[in-house]
Parts: structure tokens; sequence; C-alpha cells
């Protein structure tokens, strides 16, 4: 009879821990962004081409030194170049489409942060003055832009821990909103 009892507990032990795993690992598949394959963009965008250029981030991206969003370069902003450069190439095509239409390109985000994150690109650009490739990477050397790292809460304190100014999270609700 202990016996049988002891095998019951067990057996509920064990099914309480697989539900417990499978809500955690659920939870952390859905709520953790995640470096992954570039996903289909509607123009096929090289960053490369333009660093060789001499074209920089915040060129395109102009909120990055004053907003929370490195934001999206408008079709306006893309054709004030290209209704003169490269014309011919399929890429500016569709962009043309685009701007003929009034319609904005429909961007896939690349880099993702859960919801509830707040981060603001002008901290980090104008008064920290990071780089864009220490989070990005070197898109600059990239035919296709990738996550190249998994932008988790360890990933930010790990490198807020390792920046000799960088103010250390201790409270919440710095990031989260």
């Amino acid at each position: 009879m202990q016996a049988n009892k002891r095998v019951k507990t067990l057996q509920r032990w064990i099914v309480g821990a697989a539900i417990l795993f499978l809500l955690f690992g659920g939870a952390y598949f859905v709520l953790v962004p995640k470096t992954q394959a570039a996903q289909q963009q509607p123009i096929a965008f090289n960053h490369e081409a333009m660093v060789q250029l001499g074209i920089t981030c915040e060129f395109c991206h102009t909120e990055a030194r004053r907003s929370e969003a490195a934001g999206m370069p408008s079709v306006q902003k893309c054709m004030g170049c290209h209704q003169y450069i490269a014309t011919n190439t399929p890429a500016i095509g569709i962009l043309t489409g685009y701007w003929q239409r009034k319609e904005p390109i429909p961007w896939v985000r690349v880099n993702h942060l859960p919801r509830f994150v707040y981060f603001s690109h002008e901290v980090h650009v104008t008064v920290a003055g990071l780089a864009c490739e220490k989070c990005h990477g070197d898109v600059g050397h990239m035919q296709v832009a990738v996550p190249v790292v998994n932008m988790t809460m360890g990933w930010c304190l790990s490198c807020h821990e390792k920046q000799p100014n960088a103010p250390q999270l201790k409270d919440c609700v710095v990031c989260h909103q």
C-alpha cells in the first residue's frame, strides 16, 4: 500500500514537472526574441552597397539620434536619390511602384524586443555614443540584414555591466513599461 502511494506521488511530480516545462518552454519561444534567418523583404535591399557608397546608417534611419525608434526611411527619402541613381534595376523598379502608388514599403521587422520592453535608440546612440554595429552587427557587410544577437534581458544587462559609463539597471521600470 505504501509503495503504491509513493508511485502515485512520483507520477504527480512527473506530470507537474512536465506541465511546468511545457508552460515555461512555450513562454520562452513566444516571448524571447531570437536570431534567425532573414525574412523575405518587399524589396531586396543591400546595406553593403549603400555603405560602400559612404552612406551611413543614420542617413536613412534618421530618427536614431532623436527618438526611441531608429525609424525606417520613407519612400520619398529613397526616391530622393533613386529617381536618378540605379533607376534600371529591378529593386528600384519595385521602389518606384510604391512611390507611384503613394504606398509605404511594408518592410518586415528584423530585430524584435517584447512589447513590454522600453528601449531608446536616442539614449544609446546620442548619450552613450554607441555605434549601430554594437547591437545590430556589421550590417554594412550584409547583403541581407539579419539579427545577430538575441536581444534578451540578460544580453542588455551584460552590456550594461561591461560598459564603464553605462548605468546599472537595478530598477525594473527603466526598461519594463
